[in-house]
């Protein structure tokens, strides 16, 4: 029993994190796969360019509740099943790998920034506050919203370790989640990064040639 129940919990947290967003909200929206237009990535910033802000918010907002939601129940409710602030690591690193690879969407997913912010929420609202603000820094002088991502990502783990985190070993499962969270979202971030080289990439607010 010690070892199903976090596996089901695990399990349960990456089928959640499989629930597309930016698919069903568009399609209940009446609108055009995010998949098939624009980066054609399942995400809020890619709704957005079908010219409905109201599906793009409400694609963020679902896409960081998935993140969220296993963690803080395992935070509250498990406990009483044995389980602790590792579990809800691994939870919120199963259900950001859900949104990478669904299950349901032929395992093609989004980049996975909003379903970390709501992980981090789940895990401790001050880390997800620095992270936020390291990401808002970024954003404010670069104008680069995929720059200001990937640097907020590397910097979450950080941020734990000094933070509540501290007592908690570098190998500890909490802190390993983030940084796998963290290298994972650079790596969805991969042309991007080439863009940002090349000096292509389109800053916040330029409307693309």
């Amino acid at each position: 029993m010690d070892v199903v129940i976090p596996v089901a919990v695990v399990l349960a947290s990456y089928l959640m994190g499989s629930l597309s967003f930016a698919v069903i909200v568009s399609r209940l929206m009446g609108l055009n796969d995010p998949r098939s237009y624009g980066s054609k990535n399942p995400g809020a910033t890619n709704v957005l360019r079908s010219g409905s802000k109201k599906a793009a918010i409400l694609t963020l907002l679902l896409d960081a509740f998935k993140g969220w939601l296993p963690v803080a129940l395992v935070l509250t409710y498990g406990p009483e099943q044995g389980l602790g602030a590792s579990t809800a690591a691994l939870a919120g690193l199963a259900a950001f790998l859900g949104h990478l690879y669904p299950v349901f969407f032929g395992f093609v997913g989004g980049k996975g920034v909003a379903t970390a912010v709501g992980v981090l929420v789940g895990v401790n609202g001050s880390l997800a506050l620095a992270t936020v603000l390291s990401f808002a820094i970024v954003l404010y002088f670069s104008r680069y919203v995929s720059l200001a991502s990937m640097v907020a990502a590397v910097f979450a783990p950080v941020f734990y370790l000094f933070g509540d985190g501290v007592a908690w070993h570098a190998t500890s499962p909490e802190v390993l989640s983030l940084a796998v969270m963290a290298l994972l979202l650079v790596w969805r971030h991969r042309e991007n990064i080439n863009r940002l080289l090349a000096g292509t990439e389109s800053k916040l607010g330029q409307k693309k040639a």
